[in-house]
């Protein structure tokens, strides 16, 4: 071999392993950078899925408290996607945070997970003063499904029950601060038909979540979960967030789908009756000329820690 080409092939072989020992060293970064809980898998019912991971603020007051509720169309997903940014920031400014796994509707049908979400609230409240948190400062954020049980939450009558024998049904489920983020506030798929960009056929089978195919039957139901159903004037300060402007283009392929059903008409109308009402509300897409960047932004300004 030539002495050039040996030097060449030197070369080479040097920058393909110092490529490499760079890629697992940021691989290992990233590993490191996930959060540990402070208390991970809490349960707070008898399902598999019933359970909560908490991370503390480290803060000698009660701190406040924000759940994160994962998305996944309702079928699939995990407490372990949260946004590890959002995470830390949260921490650094003094807010608790928990993170909630919900029965999916492979399992049982839909409003099971809207349950299990009140469910989660009300539990943590019980032990607001175990986990040194101020059960009177509550936000929740989340994307897609998660959205929708934020939002539920959010804006539905207080179902808190005072006679209940069950001191955790004594508690309350409202929230005092909400950030839905690409949530869809109605499952009246007839107005996604109507009202969507480019959403013309259902892109899923109804009974995959819903558990049946009969109108009569799904029609109470997506009345019940449906965000706008329950819209009122006392609801919490809210801040939206979607990934395309209004008049954005359908993009073309495997993504269309997903920006269809994400579209930001959804946190368009949602504002829309919410400025009817008065109630607080923010909705930030690329461009758009917003208070707040992120929930987290959003929690920190509001809970003021």
């Amino acid at each position: 071999m030539k002495r050039s080409s040996f030097i060449t092939l030197l070369v080479f072989t040097i920058l393909i392993l110092f490529q490499a020992s760079v890629s697992a060293q940021q691989g290992q970064r990233n590993q490191e950078a996930k959060l540990t809980p402070t208390i991970s898998n809490y349960s707070y019912g008898e399902h598999v899925r019933h359970v909560i991971d908490f991370y503390q603020a480290d803060f000698s007051s009660p701190t406040p408290l924000v759940l994160y509720f994962h998305g996944g169309g309702f079928t699939r997903g995990s407490k372990d996607t949260i946004n590890q940014e959002t995470l830390t920031k949260l921490l650094k400014a003094g807010i608790s945070v928990a993170a909630v796994n919900y029965r999916l509707a492979g399992q049982i049908p839909l409003p099971a997970a809207h349950y299990d979400a009140q469910r989660a609230i009300q539990t943590l409240r019980s032990i607001a003063t175990d986990w040194n948190v101020d059960k009177t400062q509550m936000g929740a954020f989340g994307g897609s499904a998660g959205a929708q049980l934020c939002m539920w939450l959010a804006y539905q009558d207080n179902q808190a029950n005072p006679s209940s024998s069950d001191p955790i049904s004594r508690e309350s489920t409202r929230l005092a601060y909400v950030a839905p983020l690409n949530g869809q506030i109605t499952n009246d798929f007839d107005w996604w038909l109507a009202n969507l960009p480019g959403y013309d056929e259902l892109h899923r089978d109804k009974a995959e979540i819903f558990g049946t195919n009969d109108k009569k039957k799904i029609a109470p139901i997506a009345k019940k979960i449906s965000a706008i159903n329950h819209v009122s004037a006392d609801d919490p300060p809210t801040y939206m967030n979607y990934g395309m402007a209004p008049g954005d283009p359908i993009p073309e392929g495997d993504r269309a789908t997903g920006w269809k059903v994400h579209h930001v008409i959804f946190g368009m109308t949602l504002k829309e009756k919410l400025d009817a009402l008065g109630v607080e509300a923010h909705l930030n897409y690329p461009g758009a000329d917003t208070k707040y960047q992120s929930p987290g932004d959003f929690f920190i300004a509001k809970f003021g820690k």
